[in-house]
């Protein structure tokens, strides 16, 4: 697969909105400097396509932490509701099993595609330790495989002041449920 890559003006456009996301919500990551993620950026183009991809379909993405381990950044999908990848089901199975009235796609292949991971549950409850999110949506998060062997697959909301996780049938899918997406810088 070809690297995917932003123009340059799309770039800078791009650097722009995240660094005014970043400045304006200083809460989510405390003790890092914009101008170390900046540079981390301009270093890794084929991720500034992931999340320029995320901020598309309204995710948007804002520095969430760093791994100690790796030196990366950490970005979620932090918008108030779940982004505008919705309609969707599990994975590409569940998509394939279902007879009548497809959804467009599946979560699992959109995160592909876009070059990103999706939540897990851990990570869910960490970006709901930053802000409230999904009070009126939910989101698809990343499925044990043990549940989804039985045709299973979790998502999660905010409601009640608390962070619930829920399953479903892998083939299912609602209007009002998307995914959120990971991305290491």
């Amino acid at each position: 697969m070809a690297t995917k890559k932003l123009s340059p003006e799309k770039s800078s456009e791009l650097i722009e909105i995240l660094k005014t996301r970043f400045e304006n919500n200083l809460l989510r990551h405390q003790n890092i400097e914009w101008r170390d993620v900046q540079e981390k950026l301009e270093n890794h183009p084929e991720k500034l396509w992931s999340l320029y991809e995320m901020e598309i379909t309204e995710g948007e993405p804002d520095v969430v932490g760093k791994d100690e381990d790796t030196g990366e950044y950490i970005f979620f999908d932090c918008a108030p509701e779940s982004p505008k990848r919705r309609s969707l089901c599990y994975d590409y199975p569940a998509w394939n099993s279902r007879k009548a009235n497809k959804p467009e796609g599946n979560i699992v292949d959109k995160a592909n595609e876009m070059g990103i991971e999706i939540l897990t549950e851990e990570q869910y409850r960490h970006l709901q330790q930053l802000g409230k999110f999904d009070l009126k949506t939910s989101s698809w998060i990343k499925t044990p495989e043990n549940i989804r062997e039985l045709g299973g697959a979790v998502f999660c909301d905010r409601r009640y002041d608390t962070v619930f996780m829920y399953h479903n049938g892998a083939e299912s899918y609602y209007a009002a449920r998307g995914f959120r997406g990971c991305l290491k810088v």
